[in-house]
């Protein structure tokens, strides 16, 4: 019995199709952005796929990412405000002041957040709710652009 279902999943997965890019998103100021139109424009093949996986994944440990609203700006705005009333500059506990008074905050803040996200994909498309986008969480005060890694896959 077991043998044979392995069988049947072997024969699926011969179908499966798997793409991926490594990006470099533009830098950003501080703050919450909206980048979800970007990471579509990036991987085209995922218009292939009838029903699967995207998985990205910022390669930085002083950023983040994570899905919230799309059409309100002030959200945005109030997250940076409330990270930043959370996890403050200048702590006088932080000993990793090395790169700037951002920097460990900043550390903090993208492990809160996490470094990558799991989205449906159905006939082709992000099935995100109505209101739901993918934000690129800038926690440093300069950064360089981020790398982003993005993998499409299914069916």
């Amino acid at each position: 019995m077991f043998q044979k279902d392995y069988r049947k999943l072997t024969h699926k997965l011969n179908y499966m199709k798997v793409y991926q890019r490594e990006i470099r998103l533009e830098p950003y100021p501080r703050g919450f952005h909206l980048i979800t139109r970007h990471i579509e424009s990036n991987i085209p093949e995922m218009r292939e796929i009838k029903a699967g996986q995207l998985y990205v994944f910022i390669k930085h440990t002083s950023a983040s990412l994570t899905i919230n609203e799309n059409a309100d700006p002030t959200v945005r705005g109030d997250f940076e405000r409330h990270f930043n009333n959370m996890v403050p500059e200048n702590a006088p506990y932080y000993k990793h002041d090395t790169e700037g008074s951002d920097d460990m905050p900043a550390h903090i803040k993208a492990s809160l957040l996490g470094s990558a996200l799991t989205i449906p994909i159905t006939d082709g498309d992000l099935n995100l709710g109505m209101w739901q986008g993918i934000y690129l969480c800038e926690h440093r005060n300069h950064a360089e652009g981020r790398r982003v890694v993005i993998t499409a896959l299914g069916i």
